[in-house]
């Protein structure tokens, strides 16, 4: 299942596709990158939670613009949410990195007291 997520979402963002892709086909590479984005814990971040809660907002907006007949702003918006769900990754990854690296350091510190 990951792996099938990742995969779509490299085809998505690597245009792997021959023709252009349709709104919807946007649409759920879009989706996919917000699922994505909760399984590496980016809604328990702060900063990143802001990307991830504006990206759903730029769906959802994309999606009544589609409706609307605006089909160049929704493809826009959906870009944009994308931006910010890689943005929100990317902020979620690195906030993990540094609580495991505070924590390995509290490790070494704790390590260090029992040696003195």
């Amino acid at each position: 299942m990951r792996n099938a997520l990742f995969l779509t979402l490299i085809c998505a963002s690597a245009g792997c596709a021959a023709q252009t892709p349709t709104f919807s086909e946007r649409l759920g590479a879009s989706e996919a990158m917000i699922r994505a984005a909760e399984e590496v814990g980016a809604d328990e971040d702060p900063r990143a939670d802001a990307h991830l809660r504006l990206a759903r907002e730029q769906v959802a907006r994309a999606t009544r613009l589609s409706s609307e007949g605006v089909p160049d702003r929704a493809r826009r918006m959906l870009l944009r949410a994308q931006a910010d769900v890689e943005l929100a990754i990317a902020l979620a990854r690195e906030a993990r990195a540094q609580a495991r690296t505070h924590e390995t350091l509290e490790g070494v510190g704790a390590i260090h007291r029992q040696l003195r």
